[in-house]
């Protein structure tokens, strides 16, 4: 029922509108079915859960269950949770002053229950709004009790002159407080076993319990818990009779595939306009870049357990536009295409966001993170360009020895970081075979988009082992496998 908060402001105003109280868990199944019925998108802006996790989440709102969002980081946990709000009645009325939220039909709190008896129907009347009942808390190891439920405060039976036996000496804490709204702990497997039983009569009977007090207060919450699994083994667990307690578990997944991924990048990404403007970015660019956590997903270098964030695309993104935008402020251009030699700049984005074995610790997280990149781009070559077996008879004919054998008859070829748009193309443009290649196997392609595919075509060769490529302070360097070497004998 939707009421006009500005002409309501009494108990008494409240019950002639005709307001009927109801539960937030019952709220967010009306407001669900009535958004279900008119074929409205329940949680905007989730890529790729479309078929998995909101249609189960959605059948655990219908169940008035308390959630369990179970997956590894960059999942979009927190934002689900979060976009649980707009399921909420725009306006919910509440008994002015209380700490609880009480319902003015159904106060539960003895401040609200004698403020009613001693006013009655002129007991005034507060409104608040849906994103105002959202309450979060990062469960960690020092997270108590009294943070969670309450204690008795000291200060206050001082100042009221009141003694330790009187209820009015509580402090809430931070459950009692988010009454009548959404209350997210996350990271549950980090919290104390001891508190994860405090919990259990709240999610069970509603009530809480505080220092012995006879005190029932009986809540109405709607509980979002989130937790990765590596936290079940690593740093914690959530405690058996707590998960019983909880009615619905809900696992979260990485993107699928490469569309879903590029979806929630540009929809993440921080960017200036001034970076659109002037920075092109060929689709391929964004394939390679999404591709990059795909690899690292699979990768015997990252810690599988961890998981590879959806944020190392975003700011990876973000990092791309930048090295092409710091380019042309050098060189002087106006504007630019992104090049695949830009993608060194990315390595910081990726550097910090992966976990890794001992292996990859080995080798170095930069040298991990470079090999993901030409693992990308090996995955990708193939759709592009014809395969390149990893078994071949030495002397097999294929389509790009042309290519390599101009390499091996030059003394290898540079692109430097800070060469203007016309240095670059003219550098590439002095391959003949690659040229060649381009034509016979991308006719159509954007001009536009051709020299970043040229580009691939060498590190895709790199990649298959057909040539090097040596990383120097101011560029990359391309020759063949071997001829330097043998001119060297």
């Amino acid at each position: 029922m939707k009421l006009n908060p500005t002409k309501i402001s009494t108990l008494g105003q409240l019950k002639a509108a005709g307001y009927e109280s109801k539960s937030i868990k019952d709220e967010l199944r009306d407001n669900l079915l009535k958004k279900l019925s008119n074929d409205e998108e329940t949680f905007p802006g989730v890529w790729g859960y479309e078929n998995s996790v909101i249609p189960e989440l959605e059948r655990a709102i219908l169940s008035r269950h308390n959630i369990n969002l179970l997956g590894l980081r960059g999942q979009a946990k927190t934002r689900l949770a979060r976009l649980m709000v707009q399921l909420l009645d725009e306006w919910i009325p509440m008994v002015a002053g209380s700490e609880v939220h009480d319902n003015p039909l159904k106060p539960i709190s003895r401040y609200a229950t004698e403020l009613i008896k001693e006013k009655g129907e002129e007991t005034p009347i507060d409104w608040i709004h849906r994103d105002e009942r959202f309450y979060e808390k990062l469960a960690t190891p020092d997270v108590t009790v009294a943070d969670l439920i309450g204690d008795v405060d000291p200060i206050k039976a001082a100042n009221l002159k009141l003694s330790y036996a009187d209820d009015r000496v509580i402090h809430f804490g931070m459950i009692p407080r988010a009454n009548r709204c959404i209350f997210v702990i996350n990271e549950l497997p980090d919290l104390q076993a001891r508190i994860q039983v405090a919990l259990f009569n709240i999610l069970q009977e509603g009530d809480i319990q505080i220092r012995g007090f006879k005190l029932r207060l009986p809540l109405d919450l709607q509980f979002v818990f989130t937790a990765n699994p590596e936290d079940y083994t690593n740093r914690g667990s959530i405690v058996t009779p707590l998960k019983d307690r909880i009615g619905s578990q809900i696992l979260t997944h990485y993107p699928e595939n490469i569309e879903t991924a590029k979806k929630i990048t540009k929809q993440e990404a921080l960017l200036d306009k001034r970076q659109s403007d002037v920075v092109y970015i060929p689709e391929i660019a964004l394939d390679v870049l999404e591709q990059i956590s795909f690899e690292a997903r699979n990768s015997e270098y990252v810690d599988a357990k961890s998981g590879v964030s959806a944020r190392m695309s975003i700011t990876a993104f973000e990092n791309l536009l930048s090295t092409a935008e710091r380019r042309i402020i050098k060189s002087g251009d106006k504007k630019t295409t992104v090049r695949l030699t830009d993608f060194i700049g990315v390595i910081p984005s990726i550097t910090g966001k992966i976990e890794l074995v001992y292996e990859g610790e080995q080798e170095g997280a930069g040298s991990v993170a470079e090999n993901l990149i030409e693992e990308a781009i090996k995955t990708l070559f193939s759709n592009y360009f014809p395969k390149i077996d990893k078994l071949q008879r030495k002397d097999a004919v294929t389509v790009y020895d042309d290519l390599v054998s101009w390499f091996f008859e030059g003394q290898g070829f540079e692109l430097l970081d800070e060469d203007t748009d016309d240095e670059y193309r003219k550098k590439l443009d002095s391959i003949l075979p690659l040229n060649t290649l381009l034509d016979d196997n991308l006719p159509d392609i954007p001009k536009e988009d051709s020299y970043f595919m040229k580009e691939l075509l060498l590190w895709g060769l790199v990649a298959h082992k057909k040539l090097s490529k040596h990383r120097f302070v101011q560029g990359i360097q391309f020759k063949d496998l071997y001829g330097s070497y043998i001119r060297g004998l």
